[in-house]
């Protein structure tokens, strides 16, 4: 989760298909581990893909999540997601990174406050983003990771 001095996080939107109908959610910026690299050097390198930050402080995992997700290919993954807090100067988004399946899939990337997150009726993920949010952004970390699976 990447926020930027205001204490607003970066969400990314997107569909999991190319299908123009397809409806579309919030999520946090993040993605694969590439073989052979850390979580810390991936969720770095995602950061910089999908927002162009690349003056990133890294912080600890504060929550974990395992779901099932259907890749625009049509392939069912089970994914493990470890949520990092991390920080950036803010300002805007880049999309110059983006990948051409990301330029296919995800429509926009914003800065939200955790007012605009529990306001909001849009799709957002994972699940427990809006209860939880606070507690983060108030500075209030969990000594270990979190499981949020629902």
């Amino acid at each position: 989760m990447l926020f930027d001095p205001r204490g607003h996080i970066l969400l990314v939107r997107g569909r999991a298909t190319e299908a123009a109908d397809a409806p579309s959610f919030w999520f946090t910026v993040g993605g694969g581990v590439d073989e052979g690299e850390t979580l810390e050097a991936a969720a770095v390198r995602e950061i910089a893909e999908e927002a162009g930050f690349t003056d990133v402080e890294l912080g600890p995992v504060v929550w974990v999540r395992a779901s099932a997700f259907t890749l625009h290919s049509g392939e069912t993954v089970m994914m493990r997601e470890s949520y990092f807090v991390a920080h950036c100067p803010g300002g805007e988004p880049s999309r110059v990174a983006w990948e051409a399946h990301e330029v296919e899939l995800l429509d926009d990337v914003r800065w939200w406050s955790a007012d605009e997150i529990a306001a909001t009726e849009e799709a957002i993920y994972p699940e427990r983003l809006r209860e939880l949010l606070p507690g983060i952004v108030a500075g209030r970390l969990p000594a270990t990771p979190l499981e949020i699976s629902l």
